[in-house]
């Protein structure tokens, strides 16, 4: 059924788009392309294409991205899904991400010697509900620190819950504005993602709905909003730093002229040809903003030119002589490990700096290397949650079981994917062992992957899956 755009928005696109329009228009008579994304941290995407629980095929210019039938799936639904294997996303909306050049341990020079950092600091400012920070984190794969943050409470425990699903062990997620996280972040990121606030023209198709927004507030009101937001990603971006800005919009006044806003205002910051290039891919156009020349280095993803809705996508860096700047580092004291916690913990084949361990409340948390002072922030997570310390006894933490590997724990429990107590497990139900299991804690995987804990006696598995995950 063919998509009745707006008569505003018809009349603006044949004008700028010129003789391909017909082709642009005729793409909204068909289904918009429908995509899942492997989680690298997991698995690898030829691993993946072997167990698919459904038809898939590559998306070309996404190396762990794949499309699907929207119409006769629902991988939401699949266990693997739960064991966070992969995430849902549009396909043109997985190349932010992609195009970032995100590494966990970069090469540098540290004071006139060849050494290796850590990994990259990585801000994701506007990530709710979490598509692009969950490949951020697979492009770290838990070296360095990701800060994910979403303005709105709400979003932002979306946003935990798909990065710990995923397995993400040094994400810092927050819900602040942008103007206060740059008073404590400045100058400390080496990498930042802007997937910013826009009219959603390029979701006219996926979520007709959409249109009702962009007739309510038009284009001007989200560019205001980006011309709000960009300054604070500056300011918190390291000399040499790159910056990624995005929209699923196709207007020029929140694409190219917001580009052009970026560098009138700040000179530091320069265009940069992403490293990776798609045949569908098509240039910015410069000239319908009176921007630069070099925007033409952004990307446009246009619906009638390559199987996506639509996207735009710059990559800046800002110069190796803006001035350096430096923050507080955190000071926090180790915990003092219970008995049982430091029990359990030496049941793990996963190494630990216990350094970084630290107690809040009754909980254990692992923390990210070298993350600022966050104090006074709107903390919704802070490293990776172990678990809990109750009288005589810890209890691990979903976000643990999500973040292992079957062979990293010594007591498991695996289903195949078909078998009825999956399910029965996902709903938080108890289930009976059908092979030997150690009485306490195991880890109950599908096909070998975790899904969560549960607690075993002679044979019977009590359900110790999060209740607010639960399979509905």
């Amino acid at each position: 059924m063919a998509v009745k755009l707006p008569e505003k928005f018809e009349k603006r696109m044949r004008e700028l788009l010129g003789d391909e329009y017909e082709s642009f228009e005729k793409g909204y008579a068909t289904e918009h392309a429908a995509g899942i994304r492997v989680n690298t941290m997991k698995l690898t995407p030829a691993a993946f294409e072997k167990i698919a629980p459904l038809s898939v095929r590559k998306v070309p210019w996404i190396p762990n991205g794949f499309f699907y039938d929207a119409g006769k799936n629902q991988p939401a639904k699949h266990p693997y899904y739960f064991a966070g294997m992969f995430y849902i996303q549009e396909p043109s909306a997985m190349t932010p991400a992609m195009i970032l050049p995100v590494e966990p341990g970069d090469k540098v020079l540290l004071s006139g010697f060849a050494g290796a950092r850590q990994g990259d600091k990585v801000l994701d400012l506007c990530a709710a509900p979490g598509g692009k920070s969950t490949e951020l984190a697979a492009k770290l794969n838990g070296e360095g620190v990701l800060v994910s943050n979403d303005i709105s409470n709400s979003r932002a425990k979306a946003l935990l819950k798909n990065l710990e699903l995923f397995g993400t062990k040094n994400a810092i997620i927050l819900s602040e504005s942008p103007a206060k996280l740059s008073e404590r972040f400045e100058g400390y990121f080496d990498k930042i993602l802007v997937d910013a606030p826009c009219s959603g023209e390029g979701m006219f198709r996926k979520s007709p709905a959409i249109m009702k927004n962009w007739e309510q507030y038009g284009v001007a009101y989200y560019q205001k909003l980006q011309r709000e937001i960009l300054p604070f990603a500056v300011r918190m971006l390291r000399p040499g730093g790159m910056l990624l800005y995005s929209t699923c919009t196709f207007s020029p006044e929140e694409d190219e002229d917001t580009l052009a806003f970026l560098l009138r205002e700040y000179p530091e910051l320069s265009m940069v040809e992403p490293a990776f290039t798609y045949e569908g891919f098509a240039p910015a156009r410069p000239e319908w903003a009176d921007a630069p020349e070099e925007v033409r280095k952004a990307i446009r993803i246009w619906p009638h030119r390559m199987e996506g809705e639509g996207h735009f996508v710059a990559l800046l860096k800002k110069s190796e002589d803006s001035p350096v700047t430096g923050v507080m580092p955190e000071s926090y004291k180790p915990a003092k490990l219970s008995k049982e916690a430091q029990e359990f913990l030496d049941r793990l084949k996963v190494s630990f700096d216990r350094d970084r361990i630290v107690a809040r409340a009754d909980s254990l948390y692992y923390l990210p290397k070298d993350i600022p002072v966050l104090s006074g922030l709107r903390i919704l997570r802070s490293g990776l949650l172990l678990g809990e310390i109750k009288k005589n006894r810890f209890e691990p933490s979903q976000a643990l079981a999500c973040a292992l590997k079957s062979e990293e724990y010594d007591n498991v429990y695996s289903l195949p994917a078909e078998d009825e107590d999956v399910i029965r497990y996902l709903k938080c139900e108890t289930i009976d062992a059908k092979s030997e299991v150690k009485d306490g804690f195991v880890l109950v995987c599908v096909d070998g992957y975790p899904l969560g804990w549960g607690k075993a006696a002679k044979g019977v598995i009590k359900n110790k899956y999060l209740a607010g995950w639960r399979m509905m």
